[in-house]
């Protein structure tokens, strides 16, 4: 069967949380200004965030994303709070090969409500939702070895963790050799 054809709602909900696929006029405002509040930590770590976009290239990112959400190429989810509908982050799953079908997941947080278990959360949902949904046998994390904050994510969700790829990339910034962490799920 076709990606295509396959059914994938627009938005997935928790105890807590909303995620939304990226399809709304505007968010672009929202993303821009939780990657300008938590720029300093997002830089240390994602190389989309070495400079501050513009509203309007945030605002293109994200109908780049819904695109590819329409491909079915990769899924990425703005993650709101239900009772507040703040803005707290997204999750993806990326690197889709629907042959086998496997994927990655991927992620980041607005930096003032990092601690409180909200990605945590949006990640377990996400997880259920490609073994349950999309029948995915492999769901892997990937994450700068020196990443603590990001490889407690899949610690805590008990994903197997399978070793350590040294000098596999480049840092954030590009100036340096970095390892990679990598985690699985498997089914």
């Amino acid at each position: 069967m076709s990606p295509l054809l396959i059914d994938v709602p627009l938005q997935i909900e928790t105890e807590r949380l909303i995620l939304r696929a990226p399809h709304q006029t505007g968010d672009g405002n929202i993303v821009n200004q939780a990657i300008r509040d938590s720029f300093k930590e997002l830089k240390a770590w994602l190389p989309f965030a070495q400079e501050l976009p513009s509203v309007e290239e945030t605002e293109v990112n994200l109908r780049n994303a819904h695109i590819i959400f329409l491909k079915r190429e990769g899924f990425r989810f703005l993650i709101f709070r239900r009772d507040t509908n703040d803005f707290i982050g997204s999750a993806s799953f990326h690197g889709i090969d629907w042959d086998i079908p496997k994927c990655e997941i991927g992620y980041w947080i607005n930096t003032k409500f990092s601690g409180y278990g909200y990605m945590t959360e949006a990640v377990k949902e996400l997880t259920d939702f490609g073994l349950n949904h999309f029948n995915f046998k492999r769901i892997e994390i990937r994450c700068e070895s020196t990443n603590q904050r990001s490889r407690s994510i899949p610690e805590k969700l008990d994903f197997e963790f399978e070793g350590t790829l040294r000098n596999d990339d480049l840092s954030a910034d590009g100036s340096k050799l970095t390892d990679t962490s990598i985690y699985s799920i498997v089914r």
